[in-house]
């Protein structure tokens, strides 16, 4: 088990004072609807060859600095979650020294969700909504390091967490950037949507996090088995497909299954896919949260409907529908129709979060892309948040459960047939990814 060793704390300020005319950046009601909670990622770098880590540290700060003047609301503070107080008070920056080599890490990947929350200075659902943003770099006995970056989740989404990243790392190659666009809030005006309080209900204690690993071969087979007239599922929906139906088999009680299938009880699934309506909107680089949650129901017994049922709810958030949330009337109706209470009989709630197709791998500050790009601390029950491997077309799936329920999953031969590593370990691992 590695420890790491405190270094130091600073806060790095914006190169540049903040114009007074955004001092104040509005949340939209989508921002509003987020848990005060963060997501961090975390980068993972091989010893350069051009850099001391030194070096590299001084880099970072000062290209922070310089991004900081463009992203301004990061620099800022979250005032009563309304809106972003943009006083440049500046980023939180700790750095850290791990007493273990990178490759520690990298050849155990299965196992880093145990240690992961060493490489954030912050836990994701305490005081990180304090700053704008939060910065963790740790030294690796080996020069290797590790970057983690982390921000209230109402400033902004994934997406926007990559905007950042790409955007700062362009800074320090001294190559230019595409400056984003803030203020979402004209486009998706603040309003009191209470009934879209997720936290509520998926926020608990007890929770264990575990990586799944399939391989572009497994995903392609998948697509195959659960695509049928004439339309094919997606990669990310036909992973999805698999992982919800195996859940559903290997957590479902069998009381409930037999009470559902003779409809004394209608026991159900409540699934939310994250649909990103920047493209739908023309939003390419616009900061903040713009998500929506593609909501499907689907009853136990009915697996065989759940690649429809997933697929219909994401092709339902097209143009025409994101701008009927402009729509008061539009709001309450879909209120009505997530909220718990207007759900009868049992329910379990999942939600997928899909990071691929993004910039996940074009961090270069100058010293090379990551050797891994993962996440940390998740803080949300029943979650699965899809990443790309670095190279092929396999999909990391990073599944949060609670305990019990992940020894079930994590065991249905299924699940173990298909992975290309399974949490309990695979000696070849590492040379899938």
């Amino acid at each position: 088990m590695f420890e790491l060793e405190f270094l130091s704390s600073e806060l790095i300020k914006p190169s540049s004072p903040t114009p007074p005319h955004l001092s104040k950046l509005q949340f939209s009601f989508l921002d509003q609807n987020q848990c005060i909670v963060s997501m961090p990622f975390v980068l993972f770098y091989e010893k350069s060859n051009n850099f001391t880590n030194f070096q590299r540290c001084n880099l970072l700060k000062h290209s922070l600095s310089e991004a900081l003047t463009i992203f301004y609301p990061l620099a800022g503070r979250i005032n009563n979650y309304s809106y972003a107080d943009c006083n440049d008070q500046g980023a939180l920056f700790i750095e850290t020294k791990a007493n273990c080599q990178l490759s520690d890490i990298l050849r155990n990947r299965n196992q880093y969700h145990n240690h992961s929350k060493k490489f954030i200075p912050l836990q994701p659902d305490k005081g990180t909504h304090q700053y704008g943003s939060l910065f963790q770099i740790t030294y690796f006995n080996c020069g290797g390091l590790a970057i983690s970056f982390a921000m209230p989740h109402m400033l902004g989404d994934a997406l926007s967490q990559f905007i950042f990243l790409t955007s700062w790392a362009a800074i320090a190659r001294g190559d230019a950037i595409e400056i984003p666009t803030f203020g979402s809030a004209s486009i998706f005006p603040p309003r009191n949507i209470s009934g879209f309080d997720f936290s509520q209900w998926v926020f608990k204690e007890n929770l264990v996090t575990k990586l799944f690993v399939f391989d572009a071969s497994t995903i392609s087979a998948l697509r195959e088995k659960y695509s049928g007239n004439g339309e094919k599922l997606s990669r990310v929906q036909a992973l999805s497909v698999f992982i919800l139906s195996r859940i559903m088999a290997s957590i479902s009680q069998a009381a409930s299954i037999s009470q559902a299938k003779e409809g004394e009880n209608n026991s159900r699934f409540m699934v939310f896919n994250a649909v990103n309506v920047r493209p739908l909107l023309d939003l390419k680089q616009t900061f903040g949260n713009l998500l929506w949650p593609a909501a499907a129901v689907i009853e136990i017994g009915k697996e065989d409907e759940i690649g429809r049922r997933i697929k219909d709810s994401i092709t339902s958030v097209n143009a025409e529908s994101v701008k009927k949330l402009h729509n008061e009337e539009e709001l309450n109706f879909l209120n009505e129709t997530v909220s718990i209470d207007s759900l009868k009989g049992e329910i379990d709630k999942y939600t997928f979060s899909s990071l691929c197709n993004f910039p996940v791998y074009d961090t270069d500050f100058g010293w090379g892309k990551p050797e891994w790009v993962t996440t940390s601390g998740m803080v949300f029950d029943n979650l699965v948040i899809f990443v790309d491997t670095k190279e092929g077309r396999g999909i990391e799936a990073w599944i949060s459960m609670t305990e019990e329920d992940m020894a079930k999953f994590e065991n249905d031969k299924q699940v173990i047939s298909h992975v290309s590593s399974a949490p309990n370990g695979n000696p070849n691992f590492n040379s899938r990814l």
